[in-house]
């Protein structure tokens, strides 16, 4: 058999490391079905539980433990050539197997970190519970940057590369990057200010009196942060200047007020009394007026075509479109009051006295 493979020129196939090679490999591909199958099976039973954690951990480790075991299993096969060719080239079988394990399990951890975080907020969201979208990415952010940081200085110490003079370096630079990127890292530490302070959350409608800035809060990166505008164009504001400028909230007011002014005729004045009592008694019993808040109808001045009372009050909703419908039916029932006394809403007027002879 040894002869008739080096006539052919298949000498390899009588070396006695071939066995033993080709039973690594067989077993690395039954390994791997093994796992898939089991795999595919955990996923369909974690899919069933409500814990957030268990299905993104199997999900997080499909792809990556299947690698894994590929590059074990090749590089125990390799392993067993090099020990009887005793080639060069086997002698990188090894460190690639650690980088290669090491990058899996980073990559294990970022699909990881992902899925509980799109988990938890999915959960939360199908309970009824309110999300907070800022922290949430906050923390997934700052996940995925240790892994990255910490995988990158276990793949070069395992090279060779020493760590220590690497964070001296990076030491060194990091004062020459810093009076080079000083923009950059103030866009980074109002990044992160606004993570821990939060003065605004993903989906909150902001608006700045110093800037023309306003509108829905959709993206906070550590740079910048996206607001989309009313009329739909997005708004890049660099992070650093969230530190240096007031900025207004009112997705997290507690009601939303009215505050109108209204005139009636100077010939209604017998009826005004009794006209700002009925007002003040119909906003008493709206159902949508927080009577727990301010509420005040007075009247309050001797204008020059009409005799003026104000509505101060504050509806329960926070929604703005809510807020306008109630609005609109409390106007409409103070029209309705002030029709009901005989007395008519006022318009400018003028008055002209023409002296007789």
């Amino acid at each position: 058999m040894t002869e008739l493979a080096d006539k052919l020129g298949f000498s390899f196939l009588a070396e006695p490391w071939l066995p033993q090679m080709l039973i690594a490999i067989v077993a690395t591909v039954a390994i791997n079905l093994v796992a898939e199958f089991l795999l595919r099976h955990a996923a369909r039973a974690t899919a069933k539980t409500a814990t957030p954690w268990d299905e993104a951990l199997v999900r997080s480790a499909s792809k990556p433990m299947l690698v894994a075991i590929w590059l074990v299993g090749l590089a125990f096969a390799a392993t067993i050539v090099r020990k009887h060719t005793e080639a060069p080239i086997f002698d990188f079988v090894a460190p690639t197997r650690d980088i290669g394990v090491m990058t899996c399990l980073a990559w294990f951890l970022l699909r990881f970190i992902g899925n509980v975080s799109r988990n938890i907020v999915a959960a939360r969201k199908a309970k009824g519970e309110e999300v907070d979208q800022t922290t949430i990415d906050a923390m997934s952010k700052l996940a995925r940057l240790t892994v990255l940081v910490t995988a990158v200085l276990m793949a070069m110490q395992t090279l060779g590369f020493s760590i220590t003079g690497v964070l001296t370096m990076g030491g060194i630079g990091g004062i020459a990057v810093g009076f080079a990127a000083k923009d950059l890292l103030a866009n980074f530490f109002g990044g992160l200010t606004i993570y821990l302070d939060r003065p605004f959350s993903v989906g909150d409608w902001i608006r700045s009196p110093d800037k023309a800035i306003e509108g829905t809060v959709e993206y906070i990166s550590w740079r910048h942060t996206r607001v989309r505008a009313f009329n739909k164009n997005p708004i890049y504001v660099p992070n650093a200047l969230f530190t240096t400028i007031v900025v207004e909230n009112p997705s997290r007011m507690t009601n939303r007020r009215i505050k109108e002014t209204i005139g009636i005729r100077y010939e209604d004045l017998p009826k005004m009394a009794r006209i700002v009592a009925d007002v003040k008694a119909m906003l008493e019993t709206h159902p949508e007026i927080d009577t727990q808040q301010t509420l005040i109808v007075n009247f309050n001045e001797f204008a020059d075509s009409s005799l003026n009372f104000f509505i101060y009050t504050f509806t329960k909703t926070k929604a703005w479109v809510r807020y306008h419908e109630i609005k609109q039916d409390v106007l409409l029932q103070v029209a309705e009051i002030i029709e009901r006394h005989g007395a008519e809403i006022a318009f400018p007027t003028r008055t002209l006295h023409i002296k007789e002879g």
